[in-house]
């Protein structure tokens, strides 16, 4: 049985920019681990997704280098692409809280030198963030963008963050969202938890390469009616659980004067709210983008259309 050839690797600008954020995360790290320490549960999670991030992105610059990702059961150029969107978002969030929680402008008990080095992390925390944006930018350029597939579109991007901020209003439920004897409040939170579960099943799809896979319904189709009925549930939720959390009727319009900093359910009943109206607009531009139609044939002469 004859062994197919692998064509050789091909340095594009998605791997160079995949390498400068591999190179930044070990060096965020190793600076964690040497010097600027991390502790409580902020710290342990922005140590996580620092760790997991570099893990997983050796990983794919390892297989990608040799080509062995030929071998996996799914879509590489939809992997690495909703890899390096979730990568961003989730060092986005480690490059604002670990600062916000760890770096001040007097040093600690420790030293300066413990400050200059969470200084560094948090720097170089940044320019990875950039890095991987940069790679999930420039999996758009016109010589990238037929290999890397539908998680290169704008309407793929979209849920992967659609899929973020809803694990970030499932934090700021469990951190105190006040649903005990609160039915309204739960339902709502089953819209959240059914909406995840169906994009997260969208993207799972794109990257095993099985779009296909429901031959009574064509994929685009099945795009634009899940998103409409995501944005019908999402504006539901989204109008139900500030008024039955900040309606006078129910609970309070304005923060309690007794509320402990840190540990306030009206805080985290807030932050939900504003983050269920963050991911209706992006349910509404991802349905808005699944309706555009599919550009046609250019003719010779015509100028390019834009994007």
């Amino acid at each position: 049985m004859a062994i197919p050839r692998v064509p050789p690797a091909r340095v594009t600008h998605s791997c160079s920019a995949r390498s400068h954020a591999l190179v930044l995360g070990c060096a965020v790290v190793a600076m964690v681990i040497h010097s600027a320490g991390y502790s409580g549960s902020y710290g342990v999670f922005c140590m996580a997704v620092w760790c997991l991030c570099f893990a997983v992105t050796t990983v794919i610059f390892f297989l990608d280098a040799t080509r062995l990702y030929g071998c996996l059961p799914v879509s590489w150029g939809n992997l690495t692409v909703a890899f390096a969107a979730l990568a961003t978002l989730m060092y986005v969030t480690a490059s604002v809280v670990y600062p916000l929680y760890f770096v001040s402008s007097e040093c600690p008990y420790a030293g300066c030198e413990v400050r200059n080095f969470r200084i560094a992390v948090a720097t170089c925390s940044m320019a990875a963030t950039l890095a991987y944006g940069a790679e999930v930018v420039l999996s758009r350029r016109p010589g990238q963008a037929a290999a890397a597939g539908y998680m290169a579109t704008p309407p793929g991007v979209l849920k992967v963050v659609q899929a973020f901020v809803a694990c970030v209003i499932f934090g700021g439920v469990a951190n105190g969202g006040g649903l005990a004897g609160r039915p309204g409040l739960v339902c709502c939170v089953a819209v959240w938890a059914g909406c995840f579960g169906l994009t997260s099943l969208l993207v799972l799809l794109a990257v095993c390469g099985r779009t296909g896979a429901l031959r009574c319904l064509p994929w685009d189709r099945l795009l634009g009616a899940y998103g409409l009925l995501a944005l019908l549930l999402y504006l539901s939720a989204s109008v139900a659980w500030p008024v039955l959390c900040f309606d006078s009727k129910y609970g309070s319009p304005w923060r309690p004067a007794s509320c402990p900093r840190g540990g306030c359910v009206w805080d985290s009943q807030l932050v939900v709210s504003v983050l269920s109206f963050l991911n209706l607009g992006l349910y509404a531009a991802d349905l808005l983008y699944s309706q555009r139609p599919p550009p046609g044939p250019r003719a010779p002469g015509a100028p390019r259309p834009r994007v």
